[in-house]
């Protein structure tokens, strides 16, 4: 089966950037959907507010449209993208209160994470730029990660 949730297309000095809204601890939150990151991160204070503390990987990096650096892991028990229902994932755990700020000083929402690769890929993601909206399977594919 099919989902689709609608995106924003925010217009930064720097370029077009997506935003979808995600369903996160019981709530509507907002998220940077990045194609070129590897996996997806969520924000480190939101983590730490919300979940039992991350645990410290050294190994583990992550490549976002912001950085690549050294992070935590943490398993979020539920994210949500319109009709699709992600359990137990695995997420990266990065400080985005700069991503955060940047966006507020365009009147943006804050942003608790960013949607990569790991998710875009194993939910044969489509992005329709004309009608803004991100098309996902809600059953996963073997060929993506974890699958």
């Amino acid at each position: 089966m099919r989902t689709s949730a609608a995106l924003k297309l925010l217009n930064l000095d720097d370029g077009f950037h997506l935003l979808v809204e995600v369903f996160v601890l019981g709530r509507k939150h907002f998220a940077v959907l990045d194609t070129g990151a590897s996996r997806t991160v969520f924000d480190r204070t939101f983590i730490a507010a919300h979940l039992s503390p991350a645990t410290d990987h050294e190994e583990l990096s992550a490549t976002t449209l912001f950085s690549t650096a050294a992070t935590a892991s943490a398993t979020v028990p539920l994210l949500g993208i319109g009709r699709l229902k992600v359990t137990d994932l695995p997420v990266i755990v990065l400080d985005l209160q700069t991503v955060t700020d940047t966006y507020s000083q365009f009147g943006f929402p804050a942003i608790v994470a960013v949607i990569g690769g790991d998710i875009l890929t194993r939910y044969r993601a489509v992005i329709n730029y004309p009608k803004l909206r991100l098309f996902l399977e809600t059953a996963p594919s073997a060929a993506g990660p974890n699958g």
